[in-house]
């Protein structure tokens, strides 16, 4: 039986997380994926439950909280997408606490993912309750996500894009896991076969936030049916 494909979607607040997993999931579908589960982020969740945010002592239960539901998705599904893994956990215990305890475990767990999905900063900030902060902490959450990425030479994809483009260059990203026995070669192989997929989709070591932010600002916009929620 071949191995659950599961797809991390992660990014600053703001930058449609959310959306990209539920569309994205349903766009696989619709293409005959067989099996595709999405699984919501739990801190959204706990936040509606508990009408606040987390304290540090727990990040770590909401961490496993989350990769338990991921697990569990895996065991029933061919392709899962995460909106968001341990690897966010961690980004804010580090920028909120100054905590960077949860590292070891949230790469571990990270390790789990097939490929990363970071939703790029090109979508307006907008208010979502205890969720979000505001838009100054989305260029410090983008900073410390692609140093773990690189550091841990994690590959990842930055998603740009309006509406259903944001989806199509995420399809193209996820083109050389999807296309049968090329499974069997090693991920970075995959991606370099794949990187001339969508404009703006590629993410690498010699990427940054503001040789995509002049690529975006470059690019025809296409108008948003409505605000993304991340």
């Amino acid at each position: 039986m071949a191995e659950t494909l599961c797809i991390a979607i992660v990014g600053a607040e703001s930058s449609g997380k959310t959306t990209l997993a539920r569309t994205l999931a349903e766009r696989l579908a619709q293409a005959g994926h067989r099996r595709v589960a999405w699984v919501p982020e739990v801190l959204r969740e706990w936040c509606e439950q508990q009408g606040r945010t987390p304290i540090q002592h727990e990040q770590a239960g909401l961490m496993q909280a989350q990769h338990a539901r991921i697990a569990a998705a895996a065991a029933l599904h061919d392709i899962v997408v995460c909106d968001t893994t341990a690897l966010m956990t961690t980004v804010y215990s580090r920028i909120v606490f100054g905590d960077r305890s949860l590292d070891v475990q949230a790469v571990a767990l990270h390790r789990g993912m097939a490929l990363t999905l970071l939703t790029a900063l090109d979508l307006p900030w907008v208010a979502d309750g205890l969720q979000r902060d505001g838009p100054q902490v989305q260029g410090p959450v983008d900073d410390a996500l692609r140093e773990l990425l690189l550091a841990q030479r994690m590959p990842f994809a930055v998603v740009s894009g309006q509406g259903e483009r944001r989806v199509d260059n995420a399809m193209a990203a996820l083109a050389p896991l999807l296309s049968g026995p090329a499974r069997s070669t090693g991920l970075f192989t995959r991606l370099q076969q794949g990187r001339h997929g969508a404009r703006g989709a590629w993410a690498c070591e010699c990427c940054n936030p503001q040789a995509e932010q002049a690529l975006f600002s470059s690019a025809p916009k296409t108008p948003a049916p409505g605000a993304p929620a991340a």
